[in-house]
């Protein structure tokens, strides 16, 4: 864990040092102005400021966390909590709701301070921020509220499948999952996503008939295109579809509308996101992650029965949640490798969805809109290569741009 906060502390260096560059990239003179450059420079470096604080905090706080073995007292004190409450300790299931309570209560509370400072101040220091501090911790208790509702469910079918699930228990774990994620797919936008946003169709008039016109084009069954109300808590700007089978919809967010020069970049933007659909990404993408999944429990099977890993923690029992929490912090070396193997491959799909719309004809028009919407976002003009091909899952403006010229040249 230490090791990696100073591998990627090295990196976020050399993207600190790349953002303080004074001028623009070759690539971008004469397309972003130096108005846009120079606000763009300022957000991008004050973000990094705040990243560097916020890190040293984490990693101050996570190796205190085990140093003092505060994970193994805060579980027996969870327990005390469940007798307290005149519940049966020896339950797991309670016991370990009581415990992730209070997780989620610490979390909370030390998160807080880092929150309010990158809403209110960093954003809104730099005009993205909307929200006011009523809707920020109205967010907060909804979110709250949810965890409270879906959590206990959740965890409790875990801890069962633990219990009972003898030498199939990967294989049960991730059908488990695999079944959750679709339910969480589907209920998301229908029933979650609205108590966050509002939700509205998108008018009829020019931009709707060439959206459906687009999907049709490419047999997209689209059956509803709405707008967001992003506005109300960002200016930054966002469109993506979702949906199974025959019933796909599209989002724009307002912004994106108010930002984009015309519809054109706005049609570019959807033929990029509906180039994913078409070369079939999103299905990939989430085959990947299923076998990872898959992976990921049939190596925690190999350990959760260790009774010298639990020890080494400060641990005399083995909970299940706890040899979960355990197993995730022996394996962070490797999920972090896995992190950039599927961002070279989300980078691969960003340039095929980008030719794939130039292919369609929106080369200009899809060009001008990534420029505007980088400009807009006040995205990081300036980036270090090392540290894009370590965090980024999209391509840089100007390896974008070039590639687009790039296809464009062979054409011509």
């Amino acid at each position: 864990m230490i090791l990696m906060y100073f591998f990627e502390t090295y990196l976020d260096t050399r993207q600190h040092s790349a953002l303080k560059l004074p001028t623009l990239p070759k690539t971008l003179e004469g397309v972003i102005s130096q108005e846009k450059f120079e606000k763009s420079r300022a957000y991008s470096l004050e973000k990094s400021h705040f990243h560097f604080v916020h890190e040293f905090v984490t990693i101050l706080m996570d190796s205190a966390i085990l140093f003092f073995r505060v994970l193994p007292w805060f579980w027996k004190k969870s327990g005390d909590f469940v007798v307290l409450a005149g519940l049966n300790a020896e339950n797991e299931i309670l016991h370990t709701l009581a415990f992730l309570a209070g997780v989620m209560i610490w979390s909370q509370i030390t998160d807080l301070p880092f929150s309010l400072y990158s809403t209110f101040v960093v954003e809104a220091r730099h005009g993205f921020n909307k929200q006011t501090i009523w809707l920020f911790f109205r967010d907060m208790l909804k979110g709250i509220c949810l965890m409270a509702i879906l959590g206990p469910p959740i965890v409790a079918a875990i801890i069962v499948i633990v219990q009972k699930g003898g030498a199939y228990l990967a294989i049960y774990l991730w059908g488990f999952m695999f079944v959750l994620s679709l339910v969480m797919m589907t209920i998301y936008p229908i029933l979650i996503a609205p108590l966050f946003n509002k939700f509205t169709p998108l008018p009829e008039g020019p931009l709707r008939e060439k959206i459906e016109k687009l999907a049709s084009s490419l047999n997209f069954p689209l059956k509803k295109l709405f707008v967001v109300d992003g506005s109300t808590r960002s200016s930054h700007s966002n469109a993506y579809m979702y949906g199974f089978f025959k019933n796909k919809r599209i989002v724009l967010y307002d912004t994106l509308i108010q930002q984009c020069k015309n519809d054109e970049e706005i049609v570019a933007v959807i033929a990029h996101e509906l180039g994913h659909w078409k070369l079939n990404h999103t299905m990939y993408s989430f085959v990947a992650v299923q076998i990872l999944t898959l992976l990921q429990f049939g190596g925690y099977t190999l350990v959760r029965n260790s009774s010298s890993l639990f020890q080494s923690f400060g641990f005399d029992t083995q909970p299940v949640i706890i040899g979960l929490i355990i197993f995730q912090h022996t394996i962070i070396p490797v999920q972090h490798l896995v992190s950039f193997a599927l961002n070279l491959v989300s980078r691969a799909f960003e340039f095929q969805a980008d030719a794939f719309a130039k292919a369609l004809g929106y080369a200009a028009s899809l060009r001008a809109g990534l420029v505007r919407l980088q400009e807009e976002n006040l995205s990081a003009m300036n980036t270090d290569p090392w540290y894009s091909a370590y965090h980024y899952s999209h391509p840089p403006l100007v390896e974008r741009l070039a590639a687009i010229d790039e296809e464009t040249k062979k054409t011509d």
